[in-house]
């Protein structure tokens, strides 16, 4: 398998995470779909990051479908996902909430970065930030209540989701989420990103693996 897209995505740091939880060896191509979008068109003509090239040369795309699809070649036991259905209800309110800051935080630095200045609509982003910190408040009142594990063996979906939702934003926006406010996820984030899987797809322009 082939993941397509840059590490400073963080759905695509997200895949590439979780790919090396579920045990799939997979090639990784750092490519942007900004800079390089013809060099991206070779892969998928849509240009969306993640992409995965499988196999078979079926092309995916959407984080959480390319890991629904890499669940079902994980080995037994190796499920990121939990089997109980109350466990799976919060996993999957988690990974909503997570994905939704992933989502404001983007579209602020699009408004921000790609769009000239005289065009950039402050209500806008006045409306999208307020959606940026109530799906961290949101976030931060579920980890408050249940911890999510950090630990590799225990560390699942919404964990990952969580650490790198949030390695993200106070990466690229810290002074729209002041992380003193969110001590939960503060804890959560720094305790995974420690776990090797994360360290060797680091947020950013690098290539997983590492080579040194």
């Amino acid at each position: 398998m082939q993941l397509i897209g840059m590490l400073d995505s963080p759905y695509v740091r997200r895949v590439a995470i979780s790919l090396q939880f579920l045990g799939l060896e997979f090639q990784h191509r750092s490519i942007s779909v900004f800079r390089q979008i013809e060099q991206f068109k070779q892969f998928n003509p849509v240009v969306k990051a993640p992409s995965l090239l499988c196999d078979d040369g079926t092309v995916l795309m959407d984080s959480t479908l390319i890991l629904q699809y890499a669940e079902g070649l994980a080995a037994p036991g190796r499920s990121l996902m939990p089997a109980d259905a109350g466990q799976a209800q919060r996993a999957l309110r988690a990974i909503g909430l997570a994905l939704a800051a992933c989502e404001k935080s983007v579209q602020i630095l699009y408004e921000r970065h790609l769009r000239p200045e005289d065009k950039q609509h402050e209500p806008w982003v006045t409306r999208v930030t307020g959606q940026l910190l109530e799906a961290y408040r949101e976030l931060e009142q579920e980890l408050t209540r249940v911890p999510l594990q950090t630990q590799r063996g225990t560390i699942n979906q919404p964990g990952i989701a969580a650490a790198v939702a949030w390695n993200f934003t106070q990466a690229m926006l810290p002074q729209a989420v002041p992380a003193a406010q969110f001590p939960a996820l503060q804890r959560h984030s720094a305790a995974s990103e420690q776990l090797a899987e994360f360290r060797l797809a680091p947020h950013g322009m690098d290539i997983y693996p590492h080579r040194d």
